[in-house]
């Protein structure tokens, strides 16, 4: 059998249950680090180190800029070495980097700990997830299977979110002591994944189609389906984005309702996740841009909701965050699954989802440098009395008009994007 043939009907068995699950599993372990670090990691140095939020932040946003410039190396590194190797070598940093972040030790200057800690586990993660993204891609013998290995993968990577959410509190009567066990929960996942992983899965693409030199980003970019690709997940995850910025704002001060945020929060992960059967009959049935441009005609319904709330419409926002837990099961799925045919058929799926993530992460800053300096101008301030009219038009106005964009763009260019399964 010709090694091409022989990493086809790998493919085509990865995708069957079992083995789509051994793929998919390994994105909880990820999910489950990376959570951390954009949300207790602040709260934590604040408290145990005594840090400024000040000094906290701006270290916070110097590792992430850094972190996104150089996926796009990271991604043609994927190309020039097989998936599961570079994922196996990324994996080691990710979790010592893990370990050492939540357990800065007493006489240590905490800036560079935390600095030389966030590098290492983000670089590691930033390495692996682009990996396992394009390893998902080889598997995947047709578009069909490619949609079923990045439900799988989402669906987990939901569960590994909600689980690194709600573990700190069970695991110690303080939310400092919990954060602090989180680190020695990781390893155990990751291991129990990756036996499960590389021992039911093949490594997809054959080492001999693998490219000396790697896929070059300017290759990826000169595809023009991708480049449409990249444009509408740019406004899309911007729209997203933006919301997740300001969730704890609006259900504070718009309905006055703190301690439902937790609650609500769970609801639109689990939303999300249990979405994902849905969203693989859709994609079936109509395709999977017709099945993307659903779901966002959904958000809009429900971001035009939000315009309406007030105190205590509590309920009416459950209702909102589960249509939009809906959607992003979407959002999660769907165009990653088209950028991974999109990369294989070019035979440069690493250089793909370097880019992919560097836009990933540039949608969480251009939502942060566009929606709080326009509340500031607005004139918001947290807490103030009073229905906050220019929160509700920044957290779902904002959204409508990238979220509309992104629409737009989709339909306009379905003839590039659409690879039936």
């Amino acid at each position: 059998m010709k090694p091409a043939e022989a990493a086809l009907g790998q493919a085509r068995v990865a995708a069957t249950p079992t083995p789509a699950l051994a793929y998919g599993l390994l994105g909880l372990p990820l999910a489950f680090g990376a959570m951390p670090i954009y949300v207790h990691v602040p709260r934590y140095y604040a408290e145990v180190a005594g840090m400024e939020l000040a000094v906290l932040g701006a270290i916070l946003l110097a590792t992430r800029l850094i972190d996104a410039g150089i996926d796009p190396w990271l991604g043609q590194l994927a190309d020039r070495m097989p998936r599961p190797r570079l994922l196996a070598f990324a994996l080691l940093p990710f979790v010592f980097g893990f370990v050492a972040l939540l357990h800065p030790p007493a006489g240590v200057d905490s800036l560079c700990w935390l600095l030389g800690s966030l590098l290492l586990t983000c670089t590691g993660y930033s390495a692996a997830t682009i990996a396992y993204q394009a390893w998902g891609a080889d598997l995947g013998a047709d578009a069909g299977e490619r949609t079923r290995l990045t439900a799988w993968r989402e669906g987990c990577t939901l569960a590994g979110v909600i689980l690194a959410a709600a573990l700190p509190g069970l695991l110690a009567p303080t939310p400092t002591a919990g954060v602090r066990l989180l680190a020695w929960v990781l390893p155990v996942l990751l291991l129990v994944a990756i036996v499960g992983a590389f021992s039911r899965l093949g490594s997809g693409r054959p080492s001999a189609s693998l490219s000396p030199q790697g896929g070059r980003v300017r290759d990826a970019l000169a595809d023009p389906a991708f480049r449409r690709l990249l444009l509408i997940f740019l406004a899309n995850g911007i729209a997203a984005a933006i919301p997740a910025t300001l969730f704890l704002f609006y259900v504070e001060d718009v309905l006055h309702a703190a301690s439902a945020a937790p609650g609500l929060l769970v609801l639109y992960f689990a939303c999300a996740a249990l979405s994902l059967p849905l969203w693989l009959r859709v994609v079936a049935r109509h395709g999977r841009v017709v099945a993307w441009f659903g779901a966002m005609l959904l958000a809009l319904a429900a971001f035009a909701a939000a315009l309406l709330l007030g105190p205590g419409d509590v309920l009416a926002f459950g209702a909102v965050c589960a249509l939009t837990g809906i959607a992003l099961g979407a959002d999660l799925s769907l165009p990653a699954a088209i950028a991974a045919d999109l990369g294989e058929r070019r035979g440069q799926a690493g250089a793909c989802f370097g880019l992919w993530n560097f836009v990933a992460k540039l949608n969480l800053a251009l939502a942060a440098g566009l929606a709080l300096p326009l509340l500031g101008l607005l004139g918001y301030t947290p807490g103030q009395a009073g229905v906050p009219t220019a929160l509700i038009i920044t957290y779902a106005g904002l959204p409508l008009v990238f979220k509309t964009l992104a629409a737009v763009l989709l339909w306009r260019w379905q003839a590039y994007l659409e690879i039936r399964p």
